[in-house]
């Protein structure tokens, strides 16, 4: 489901991005720009701009841009909808129907009423928290260090002694045994309706809307399972949120987020003074709440329980990560303990004490737990074992510490391990002469092209992206890389660059979008079409070039008549070159 695109350009065109953006940041106006320090990382000289021309903004020092959307949506932490939703709010929009999806009005007003039903459940439990009849519940939140605060912060709860003491209260607010039933707040069988938890402590899940999505239980006594969590419901898919999302949304500035396991280990260690802690619903972790976590912080820290089962869960995590691109370490808990143990039994200064691993780190250990080292069989294994873990690493100074401490554990040579892990480059690197180290240009490595294609190509899109140039002048096809040329499509059609750094999902790929976008042609008021004019040259002039050398490449391999074709081909083109860069 989508907004209406006109709807969204109207409401782009509403929300100046300098007024969202002053909202957050104290921006000062220099050079047709406002400028002011970047929210998303730490700074102390102004490297964040906002152009209010192009309605983007740019960050010189972590390359964030976007938008006023994308702004809303990273300070926030909301979704785009919910992004656009606050915008619309604050320029006096009213919200359209979202076209393209298949939810009706019904399925919407459905929807409305499980988020009311989840939100009266909730007081209902939270109050019964505080009956003498319920006193199990909350001795047992006492016993597990808990404080009134913490417990009304997190809104816990009980259930009540009846079996269907929920579903009566709740029908007594108007809402149907169907309604509830579609929550997840009762359960049908035989005939009867009644409460889909009971005798248990209640943790309610809110999304970082402040909606309450479903509820936790914890179970007293021998009731199995021990655990329980709402299933799946029009609103609730555990696959896809967090505990303590809410709290999350909060907490700006984080440098990290600790992902834990269960809800008594975000409690204890927010209640503790942690900021940005947060665990999974039920489930290992999922791409989905991974992708969801990378908005609040940069790095992601695993912290699951320290048995066996905690162990293969951060293993599976980290691949994740890695998958995602998300930065992430391991806080490990020493003797087996869980994090909610650990804090009660160190404080937070312990906790400060711990030192977080890097993936890489955290395989070797657990490597070595598997390998006797005390034998040359075992260091062997060892050593092969880690080789494929380190085969990951793409910092030659990261890769260069492993290795080290490889050598320490195995007696195995630095040449040998480099070997093993398939990296015997950086030996032969380091045996040539400096002078033979030149860095290859960003663009290369991006796009497969050389600087001065690079250049050309730019100064177009900065051409297209100021509207100088006559419709018509530049085409998409004129663009040899197929990333700008992407970016020459959406110009030419007629999209802004903030709509443009909308529309992508990549960060990586908006970066680079970004740092073209928000710089200047530097072209005179008579200048452009001359500016364009070489620019075209030079790509006409490449693609010829590239035509030569796929030829020549085909020639190769040809003979006789076939070849000799080839050949006259290839001389037209070198004419055709030669001329190609003159100017008329």
């Amino acid at each position: 489901m989508r907004f209406p695109q006109a709807w969204l350009d109207e409401l782009r065109e509403r929300s100046d991005i300098v007024q969202v953006v002053s909202r957050y940041v104290h921006l000062t106006p220099k050079g047709g720009r406002y400028w002011g320090l970047c929210p998303f990382h730490g700074e102390k000289t102004a490297s964040f701009s906002v152009n209010p021309q192009r309605q983007m903004y740019y960050c010189f020092g972590c390359h964030a841009g976007g938008s006023a959307i994308n702004f809303v949506m990273e300070m926030e932490h909301l979704e785009f909808k919910d992004a656009v939703k606050v915008l619309a709010e604050q320029a006096h929009m009213e919200i359209p129907e979202m076209v393209g999806g298949r939810e009706d009005a019904a399925t919407k007003s459905q929807k409305e009423r499980i988020y009311e039903a989840n939100k009266q459940c909730a007081r209902f439990f939270h109050s019964q928290l505080w009956k003498q009849e319920n006193a199990q519940v909350l001795a047992y939140l006492y016993n597990r260090g808990l404080d009134d605060q913490t417990i009304r912060m997190f809104g816990l709860g009980s259930t009540p002694m009846r079996s269907d003491g929920a579903t009566r209260a709740m029908r007594e607010l108007g809402f149907t045994d169907d309604e509830l039933v579609s929550a997840g707040i009762s359960v049908r069988r035989d005939g009867r309706v009644y409460d889909m938890f009971r005798q248990r402590a209640i943790f309610p899940i809110i999304d970082a809307q402040g909606r309450v999505l479903g509820f936790g239980g914890r179970a007293l006594g021998d009731i199995k399972p021990k655990y329980l969590n709402t299933g799946d419901t029009p609103v609730f898919n555990k696959r896809l949120g967090v505990f303590a999302a809410n709290l999350l949304k909060k907490q700006r500035g984080l440098k990290r987020v600790i992902l834990v396991e269960g809800y008594m280990d975000v409690i204890a260690l927010t209640q503790a003074g942690l900021p940005g802690v947060c665990a999974t619903l039920g489930t290992a972790l999922t791409v989905e709440q991974a992708r969801l976590l990378k908005r609040y912080a940069p790095e992601i820290w695993v912290s699951y329980d320290g048995d066996a089962a905690g162990q293969k869960a951060i293993l599976r995590a980290l691949e994740i990560f890695e998958q995602e691109s998300i930065r992430s370490r391991v806080l490990d808990f020493p003797g087996g303990m869980d994090p909610d143990e650990y804090i009660r039994e160190y404080g937070l200064e312990g906790l400060d004490s711990l030192t977080p691993m890097d993936a890489a780190t955290y395989r070797m250990k657990q490597e070595m737990q598997g390998h006797d080292l005390s034998t040359q069989e075992g260091r062997t294994e060892y050593a092969m074992a880690c080789a494929k873990h380190l085969a990951k690493v793409k910092e030659p100074v990261e890769l260069e510490n492993h290795v080290r401490s490889l050598m320490l554990a195995t007696g195995f040579s630095r040449e040998v391990l480099l070997a093993q892990i398939g990296r015997s480059e950086l030996i032969e690197k380091e045996k040539r002469p400096a002078y033979s180290y030149v860095a290859r240009p960003l663009e290369e490595n991006q796009d497969g092209v050389d600087t001065e294609t690079a250049a050309a190509e730019k100064q177009l899109l900065l051409l297209l992206a100021e509207r100088r140039i006559e419709p018509g002048t530049v085409k998409a096809e004129d663009f040899i890389s197929p990333e700008r040329r992407q970016l020459a499509e959406k110009l030419i059609s007629g999209m802004t660059p903030g709509a443009i750094l909308e529309n992508i999902s990549d960060e990586n790929a908006r970066a680079r979008a970004a740092s073209v976008l928000q710089r200047d042609s530097g072209a005179g008021a008579d200048g452009q079409l001359r500016m364009a004019g070489d620019c075209l040259r030079v790509l006409h002039k490449k693609r010829i070039e590239g035509k030569i050398a796929a030829l020549q490449k085909e020639m190769a391999v040809q003979s006789g008549e076939e070849k000799r074709k080839t050949l006259l081909r290839i001389q037209e083109l070198t004419k055709e070159r030669q001329t190609a860069g003159r100017k008329e």
